[in-house]
């Protein structure tokens, strides 16, 4: 990569990042080109041209999230980690994925954007479906997952589970500790009531 390419994909990441930064804390439809501007420190010919419109930038800016996101997963996942380290990993990912993606800004913005959706469909069956059934198999060969579950239902109960994140981070936000609630509702999704680890 030479000098003039390394240059452009940092001024990409600081319009990037800065533009992430504003999505945690105003609506995607109230954000405007000009304050990204003047957040990233660039022209908004800049941000035009590299990203040709604010949906495809506020697009690219949830790929570029998830994207990382399930690198760092699949990394974690090949440092050969016990099941409870890889748990606890999933808990720290799934906490700042939905500070920053609350479920509700995620849902708006895939109604509102095919791409988006196709990508985050394409990404669920590629990738994250099959790192979930590399854990269930893990977890299963080393006897911390019951061989009587089957990987259906446990495919079954997570897609149960994310269906209602929404209500449990609404009751999280009325809770004391709202991040000591959603890890509870995490280690009991994976441990159960018993909370035999």
């Amino acid at each position: 990569m030479n000098g003039f390419e390394k240059r452009a994909n940092r001024i990409k990441e600081k319009i990037l990042h800065k533009t992430l930064e504003m999505m945690r804390t105003t609506d995607p439809k109230g954000i405007r080109i000009a304050d990204i501007s003047k957040a990233a420190e660039v022209s908004q010919v800049t941000i035009y041209n590299y990203f040709g419109s604010k949906e495809a930038l506020l697009r690219e800016v949830f790929v570029d999230y998830f994207d990382k996101a399930v690198r760092d997963f699949e990394d974690n996942m090949n440092e050969g980690h016990s099941l409870k380290e890889k748990v606890a990993h999933i808990i720290d990912l799934e906490k700042s994925a939905y500070r920053d993606f609350p479920p509700g800004l995620i849902k708006q913005m895939l109604a509102e954007d095919a791409e988006l959706a196709r990508y985050i469909e394409a990404m669920y069956r590629e990738r994250t479906i099959p790192l979930t059934v590399r854990i269930i198999r893990e977890g299963q060969a080393s006897g911390v997952i019951s061989e009587d579950v089957s990987i259906e239902n446990v495919l079954a109960f997570i897609q149960i589970y994310m269906n209602q994140y929404e209500a449990l981070l609404d009751m999280a936000d009325k809770s004391a500790d709202r991040d000591k609630f959603l890890e509870g509702m995490v280690q009991m999704f994976f441990y159960g009531l018993s909370g035999k680890r």
